[in-house]
């Protein structure tokens, strides 16, 4: 079986969990944690970092930060896995789906705008599988209509558009490390803002609302105190130790996924009605997973089905939201749905050989006949 992601682990990340392990600090925010935020400040050039125990806990904890709450409304890209819009109701607040163009997999700003009402205090863009969103249009937009903007880079760790990383110019973005993304720790996420303030408050909720036990500059000890409700949201010194090993690797897992990307665009180019991901010339994209479309003749649940009987591991790209019962959702969003029923993801890992990919694309050709 050529499995659909394997995250790329060595005696690296071994030798330093056994040093976290031997130190006696396992639990957050210890030493390693605070080694592996400033690394990832040191390495994108972010100003203030909070890592946390996943992705989802970092969109969480920035629109809480944000003082999005019930009544409020947030533009949300519909294509999305749904931890994404979860964020937004675990706020009480509601997820207004906006459709997506069909080439990036990434938000239609011009539908979010249509979509924008009084309640609409953010809009958080998706960049999808490691593709940046249009990040100018979705500025303008925030700027024109007093919105805050939360991007959500779950796959975008390294992710550049015009040629600077993602998350620079707004209020919040949240990165992942789950098992599937670019860099993993198993499960883990990191958010990052360019307000010191902000950055406090996302870290006093991450830990239950705790207030600092010793002054800032100052080995002083201070009583602390509990003054608004929290969550437990740390990520622990183990995974943090195996995210600084990680970081080290990353831009070699970006060369090699981003090798086979062009290696498999290239065999698939025009062949058995399958469509390659587009790459965005403005961008530079990580492909956290590669994500093609097969044509309005092929049943793609099927495909995934015959792959896998024939040791390709495939799956579904992720979902148009607002179709999941959870939501209630009314908004139309026909783009994304159109995507959401006609996405492939295939096998793709930094490991992966060339090799691979050709018997995954031959498979695909034999099971599409």
């Amino acid at each position: 079986m050529i499995p659909l992601v394997k995250p790329l682990f060595g005696n690296e990340e071994v030798n330093a969990v056994k040093r976290v392990l031997d130190s006696g600090w396992v639990a957050g925010q210890g030493p390693a944690g605070a080694e592996f935020e400033q690394k990832f400040k040191d390495k994108f050039g972010y100003p203030n970092a909070v890592a946390v125990n996943n992705c989802t806990a970092a969109l969480h904890l920035s629109l809480l930060s944000l003082g999005i709450g019930p009544g409020d409304e947030v533009l949300v890209s519909d294509y999305t896995y749904p931890a994404t819009a979860h964020a937004v109701k675990y706020c009480g607040a509601k997820p207004i789906f906006v459709d997506i163009h069909e080439d990036t997999y990434n938000m239609n700003v011009a539908d979010a705008e249509e979509k924008i009402t009084d309640h609409t205090k953010a809009i958080m863009p998706v960049h999808a599988f490691g593709q940046s969103a249009d990040l100018d249009s979705v500025h303008d937009l925030a700027r024109k209509r007093g919105l805050k903007v939360i991007e959500d880079a779950a796959c975008a760790v390294g992710t550049k558009f015009k040629g600077q990383f993602v998350g620079k110019n707004s209020e919040f973005a949240c990165f992942s490390f789950h098992a599937r993304k670019g860099i993993s720790t198993g499960e883990g996420g990191m958010l990052v803002t360019r307000s010191a303030s902000l950055a406090e408050k996302a870290r006093s909720l991450s830990c239950f609302g705790i207030q600092s036990a010793f002054k800032r500059q100052s080995n002083e000890f201070v009583l602390p105190s509990f003054r608004e409700l929290g969550y437990n949201y740390k990520l622990s010194d183990i995974l943090s130790a195996i995210g600084v090993e990680q970081l080290i690797k990353l831009d070699g897992i970006i060369s090699s996924k981003r090798k086979l990307a062009k290696a498999y665009s290239e065999e698939l180019e025009g062949a058995n009605g399958i469509t390659p991901p587009f790459e965005d010339p403005r961008g530079f994209h990580v492909y956290q997973s590669f994500v093609c479309l097969v044509g309005e003749g092929v049943n793609r649940d099927k495909l995934i089905q015959k792959l896998r009987e024939n040791g390709i591991c495939a799956q579904i790209g992720t979902y148009a939201c607002h179709l999941q019962p959870v939501y209630g959702s009314k908004q139309a969003c026909p783009v994304s749905k159109d995507v959401f029923e006609r996405a492939l993801a295939l096998p793709l890992y930094a490991e992966m050989t060339e090799e691979e990919v050709h018997s995954v694309v031959k498979k695909i050709g034999a099971c599409i006949k």
